[in-house]
């Protein structure tokens, strides 16, 4: 469990871990807990996450705290000014600056609480991601329930074969699955895409 630095200067904190695995909902608790305490707090979404709403950040189980939709990453550091915590949710989806942008608010003497996937749907670091994880002081890595076994879920697996770097969605795309389960349904998909190309071959000829 994170507990807070009883400190006055800044950090990072990175949520992290595969989807459902309720890291927006721990960057929710966070946040309320510092609300509770008085302290200034600012939070940010990005523009392109509108799967439950145009502003809020919604967790899966419907918790919800108002947020500042933003374009770039450049725009937290133009808003946040003065405030003592700010939380980014889905931060795979910014841009490259947001690493150096999160450094600066804690140099800044700001908590930056930070939520967002690690892995993307091919298991590869995700965005900007990797780059906090190495700086920030604090992490915290959250597990999803795998849906096919019911171990501990790492992977997303899109259950499409849409290869997009970004698709969103929600349980009708996209699967919790721990390590075996995601390697076994890659493979799956994998030896379905191969005869159809060569079917595809045969009826040019």
């Amino acid at each position: 469990m994170f507990i807070e630095p009883h400190i006055k200067k800044g950090w990072i904190e990175v949520i992290c871990g595969s989807m459902f695995s309720g890291k927006t909902e721990e960057l929710i608790r966070r946040l309320r807990r510092a609300k509770f305490a008085n302290q200034s707090i600012l939070i940010f979404k990005p523009a392109i996450d509108t799967r439950y709403d145009k502003t809020n950040i919604v967790s899966h189980d419907a918790t919800s705290i108002p947020s500042i939709p933003i374009q770039h990453s450049s725009q937290i550091l133009e808003n946040a000014i003065g405030k003592d915590v700010v939380g980014i949710d889905e931060a795979q989806f910014f841009d490259d600056q947001l690493p150096e942008v999160c450094q600066q608010l804690a140099l800044n003497g700001c908590r930056v609480i930070v939520a967002g996937l690690d892995m993307d749907f091919q298991g590869k670091p995700f965005g900007g991601i990797p780059h906090l994880l190495a700086v920030a002081e604090y992490i915290t890595k959250l597990h999803a329930i795998c849906m096919k076994c019911g171990h501990l879920a790492t992977h997303s697996f899109r259950k499409t074969t849409n290869q997009a770097k970004i698709a969103l969605g929600e349980k009708e795309i996209y699967e919790a699955r721990c390590r075996v389960c995601y390697t076994e349904g890659i493979e799956e998909q994998n030896a379905e895409v191969i005869p159809l190309k060569a079917s595809s071959v045969t009826a040019i000829k």
